[in-house]
């Protein structure tokens, strides 16, 4: 197993301009006069750079169509801002700790502007702009700009499928590790392992969830030792070059009942048909309306608990939804998984996911590890 990560093509000043001056397109066209971005995933998107520890000092992008891109620091973090590789495409402000920062953002904006805000913005700062700019009005991006970082260049759509590759050969060597008389904790710290091995530099998540525990699709690995006879979903993923990976199979300990059977059939054909219903022009909710229809002419409806998928980029769960009434036309580029499950109380759960990419032509799978019931020791 060769540990050696690849490598990334890094992104460059140009690309994160480019970025910075769509938001600000999207948000006019949404009748927004600027965006405003806080530390999180949206701040790292846009400009590269993400504070070593976000603290109750005001950290914020501004981006709006009469001025440059403008990032506001703390005095005492601009060196770790000007290192940031789109330090370039933005103006550095600073402000020192007993200075107002909320004084320095109302000469900046306009008192009576519609602004969007990042979804990682802290109540006390909105509340700060509020009450400096009382005659301005807050949207959250979601609501507004919900395709702010959907829809994935080249270089996005390289790193989201390494560490899909990396997502599926970890599978395959956890198919090889023993399961039955070991805890669940046990096999999610080998999962965490091997992601890391394979090349993740952050592991989010390592859903081991065994006979009844299973039936929680977002069960946290426990105490609970695995069992002969044990149907397992597994579910785990995390970023590598800064993108997500995000897969989930089931397995089962020796030789699987007839229902388990059944069902892993039933979730893998449904998942079969998520992934055939991506395609351009499409709504996203047309992934959802296929696998789940699927699985409720089986008798399983009430089973399917949580919607098909939720795209993926620089977090592991961001928009676009696949779910009923999200009418969002699916495009090129756009990432999202494909993830049905059959969840049975106090028996057993199945799930099958991959993470699909939008073509011009339909859907391309990112994970291609295999889909079939798999048996393990």
């Amino acid at each position: 197993m060769s540990t050696e990560p690849r490598t990334a093509v890094p992104f460059t000043t140009r690309d994160y301009a480019a970025r910075m001056s769509r938001v600000v397109d999207d948000g006019r066209a949404a009748g927004l006069d600027g965006v405003l971005v806080a530390p999180g995933p949206d701040l790292v998107w846009l400009t590269g750079y993400q504070p070593t520890a976000v603290t109750e000092r005001l950290t914020m992008l501004l981006l709006t169509a009469d001025r440059e891109p403008t990032l506001l620091v703390p005095t005492l973090e601009r060196p770790d801002a000007e290192r940031a590789e789109g330090a370039p495409a933005v103006a550095l402000v600073g402000w020192t700790d007993g200075a107002d920062p909320y004084d320095v953002v109302r000469g900046l904006l306009r008192p009576d502007g519609a602004y969007g805000v990042s979804d990682n913005t802290w109540a006390m700062h909105l509340l700060g702009l509020q009450s400096a700019l009382p005659g301005s009005r807050y949207e959250s991006l979601t609501r507004r700009l919900p395709m702010l970082r959907a829809v994935k260049d080249d270089n996005e759509l390289a790193r989201l499928a390494a560490a899909g590759a990396a997502a599926d050969a970890t599978y395959e060597e956890i198919l090889k590790v023993r399961f039955a008389g070991r805890r669940e904790t046990d096999v999610a710290a080998d999962l965490a392992d091997l992601l890391r091995a394979h090349g993740h530099e952050q592991v989010d998540f390592t859903v081991v969830g065994s006979g009844p525990n299973g039936a929680n699709p977002h069960h946290e690995a426990g105490v609970r030792v695995i069992q002969d006879g044990d149907c397992i979903v597994l579910d785990f993923g995390g970023l590598m070059f800064g993108y997500g990976s995000d897969t989930s199979r089931t397995v089962c300990v020796g030789e699987p009942s007839e229902q388990v059977r059944e069902v892993h059939e039933i979730v893998r054909r449904a998942q079969q048909a998520g992934v055939d219903a991506a395609r351009p022009g499409a709504a996203c909710q047309e992934v959802d309306r296929a696998a789940r229809r699927l699985i409720t002419e089986a008798g399983y409806g009430e089973q399917f608990i949580h919607r098909t998928g939720h795209g993926i980029g620089v977090t592991t769960h961001e928009p676009p939804y696949m779910i009923e009434g999200e009418e969002l036309p699916m495009v090129p580029g756009m990432c999202f998984s494909v993830e049905p499950g059959v969840y049975l109380p106090g028996r057993f759960g199945v799930r099958i996911e991959d993470i699909v990419t939008v073509t011009a032509d339909g859907g391309r799978r990112l994970n291609t590890s295999d889909r079939s019931l798999r048996v393990v020791g």
